[in-house]
């Protein structure tokens, strides 16, 4: 129950933004924020003001990077219902098991994995090896029907048409070029300002703009797609994403969600972990992903708190002429290591690929960070959705805050970032 039960509260109408991040499996986690989300609404229904609509959607604008792509397309295909479409995202990673990502089975990892890492390791003794040139540690072909079964590009289009929904933009990186591109899907093309190496495309999304942007490097193969007349292959988004906010605030919201994959803060060491030991490859690798991942969001929110501490000090037309506004925020991340999660759940991967994380050292200590990305499996992922929900109800006045109007005049309610 809320603290003041019947209370009258009003939704706010200003456009809000949700960012779902990048991090392969670690998406599990965003699934228990958006599931908190929904319960808070609920609440507000229930308690509050029967007046607020069963099936709204809080967030007309979506952005999606890398498997945080994927749940942003399943929740823009289903806007108009976004009670039902959280309930069907929870129920699909509540469920799921590596090989309906990737290629579990022995023969699928000697394939890809094990070819890979022998051409690694000797592939310069070997005249055949530049034929075989394997194009990733894990063939993900098994995604294409994930995605098929779970988004629906017609219904999408109707989410826009109808008015549910304003836009949904996923991102991915091209290998050739270096461009960062952001995929976005809306009734109109929109303008956006010239930034180096950042461009937008207006699309329809498709499987093909998901799966690039959830290739992650090394991992999963990169994905061809069509830029204007040429075709370059794409890789995970949220390699080199300077602004992974951004997105969100070209294409209208004037609030955002944004919801990460890892701690933002400093984590420390692992305790099984010892840290004057020599990394093994998949603590290395692990150390990688995590940069990708993880510090364009924190470089992001940075910059977003100082842009709103800018805005706040100038006056209406200051801001006007400078194309500034203050932008509320709310960011939900991980209470918890979720390498640390990984570490006690590695028995749940399919033999095959447990041996082949094993033997790039993912049984060791920190070489969880690894597994941590490809554990898509339910005991592992069922635990990201309750701690997911769990984060977003242990803030549940900020998340009110967030959805509705605030009961005081707007200069009194700090529009600040709010770190969970």
């Amino acid at each position: 129950m809320l603290d003041h039960p019947r209370r009258s509260v009003q939704l706010r109408t200003t456009p809000a933004g949700l960012v779902l991040m990048g991090g392969g499996a670690r998406a599990a986690y965003q699934v228990g924020v958006l599931k908190g989300v929904a319960a808070v609404l609920r609440e507000l229904r229930r308690d509050h003001d029967p007046g607020v609509e069963r099936g709204h959607n809080p967030f007309p604008i979506i952005v999606g990077t890398s498997a945080g792509a994927i749940n942003a397309a399943a929740l823009a295909a289903h806007a108009d219902d976004f009670q039902q479409a959280v309930a069907r995202l929870v129920h699909v990673w509540e469920n799921i098991h590596a090989e309906q990502v990737y290629r579990s089975d022995v023969l699928g990892v000697v394939r890809s994995g094990a070819r890979w890492l022998t051409l690694l390791s000797i592939g310069w003794m070997v005249r055949r090896s530049m034929r075989l040139r394997p194009r990733s540690l894990l063939d993900n072909e098994p995604l294409a029907g994930l995605i098929d079964s779970v988004i629906d590009p017609a219904l999408l289009q109707q989410a826009l048409e109808r008015g549910y929904l304003r836009a949904l933009a996923v991102t991915a990186s091209g290998y050739s070029s270096g461009r960062h591109v952001t995929f976005y899907q809306a009734l109109n093309n929109h303008q956006f300002p010239a930034r180096l190496q950042r461009e937008y495309v207006h699309a329809r999304i498709a499987r093909q703009h998901l799966l690039a942007s959830s290739a992650i490097p090394f991992v999963f193969p990169a994905v061809p797609l069509a830029f204007g007349a040429t075709t370059e292959h794409y890789g995970d988004g949220s390699m080199r994403q300077v602004s992974p906010i951004s997105p969100a605030l070209q294409l209208g919201a004037e609030r955002v969600l944004v919801v990460g994959a890892g701690q933002l803060g400093q984590p420390g060491v692992l305790r099984q972990v010892d840290p004057a030991a020599y990394p093994s490859l998949a603590q290395i690798a692990g150390h990688a992903l995590a940069s990708i991942f993880l510090d364009a969001l924190a470089s992001d929110i940075e910059r977003l708190e100082r842009m709103n501490r800018i805005a706040e000090e100038m006056t209406s037309a200051q801001r006007r002429t400078l194309d500034l506004r203050v932008v509320s925020s709310l960011v939900i991340s991980p209470s918890e290591r979720l390498d640390g999660i990984a570490a006690q759940h590695m028995r749940c991967l399919p033999r095959p690929v447990r041996a082949l994380l094993e033997g790039l050292g993912a049984a060791q200590g920190n070489g969880a960070a690894l597994a941590s990305y490809l554990m898509f499996e339910a005991p592992y992922t069922r635990v990201l959705i309750d701690l997911g929900f769990e984060d977003t109800m242990s803030r549940r006045q900020a998340v009110i805050d967030f959805l509705t109007e605030p009961s005081e005049p707007e200069s009194a309610h700090e529009p600040k970032v709010v770190v969970v």
